[in-house]
């Protein structure tokens, strides 16, 4: 059976992985921090066993290097639970929702068997990097902090930026040196969607700014709308807390 997207077992299997988190935080809510900490990890070592099926199954390890969003996401989350860093837990509110995102428009991949391989070590490790961040939050293991707002958007295009480049090398070494993948095509990496859109939200980001790397820009506006409502609460917390203040003096 396949995968497909938007269909009934695309739309079924949302909601299982929605339910698998919620699953989990109510599983974990009442447990002590130490072993929500080590829960967490362990689940969250499912997306570095993603990263290295995909170097060791297709045979063509350029092309499936740790450096789409998910995948770097896949390494920093065992990191963020176990120093329980305020940065990156903020960092990772914005990561998270590229992870829900890429099971949501899976049209890519809508042709995986969904009891396949291919689809598990898709599937269950976005939907677990969806979820996780979040359940730090939920659990309290990190502090949501809206003051992390202007470092999560720097560290975010900071890496993309990183990216974009390796992807001009990475071309480019395969242009030159004739290194082809299986079809015998001579290789070409798209890490983070820098060189071209590939689904119809970036094609309309590429259609207002029609220029390789900077087309992805049109996104911070809308992580800002995201993290606005995200730490709204925080922010009207703090709106009123100055206001107070001011009064007072």
């Amino acid at each position: 059976m396949l995968w497909g997207s938007f269909g009934v077992v695309h739309i079924v299997s949302l909601i299982i992985g929605i339910g698998i988190n919620f699953a989990i935080y109510f599983i974990l809510k009442n447990r002590s921090q130490k072993t929500q900490i080590i829960t967490l990890f362990i689940l969250s070592l499912s997306g570095i066993s993603a990263i290295i099926f995909n170097l060791v199954t297709w045979g063509s390890p350029l092309q499936y290097l740790p450096l789409h969003m998910c995948s770097i996401l896949a390494i920093l989350l065992p990191i963020t639970i176990l120093t329980r860093s305020r940065v990156l837990g903020n960092l990772l509110i914005i990561w998270c929702l590229g992870s829900f995102l890429a099971v949501l428009v899976n049209t890519a991949q809508a042709d995986y068997e969904i009891l396949s391989w291919t689809f598990f070590f898709y599937f269950f490790p976005h939907i677990l990097e969806a979820g996780i961040p979040i359940l730090l939050f939920r659990l309290g293991i990190v502090k949501k902090d809206y003051r992390c707002i202007p470092t999560s958007i720097g560290i975010t295009l900071g890496i993309y930026t990183v990216v974009h480049f390796i992807n001009l090398a990475v071309n480019k070494y395969c242009a030159v040196n004739n290194i082809v993948d299986w079809a015998g095509e001579v290789i070409h990496v798209n890490y983070m969607y820098s060189l071209m859109p590939e689904n119809a939200l970036l094609l309309l980001f590429r259609q207002v700014i029609p220029f390789d790397y900077f087309y992805m820009f049109m996104a911070v506006p809308l992580l800002l709308v995201y993290l606005s409502i995200v730490y709204l609460p925080d922010l009207k917390r703090a709106f009123k807390e100055r206001k107070t203040k001011k009064e007072r003096a």
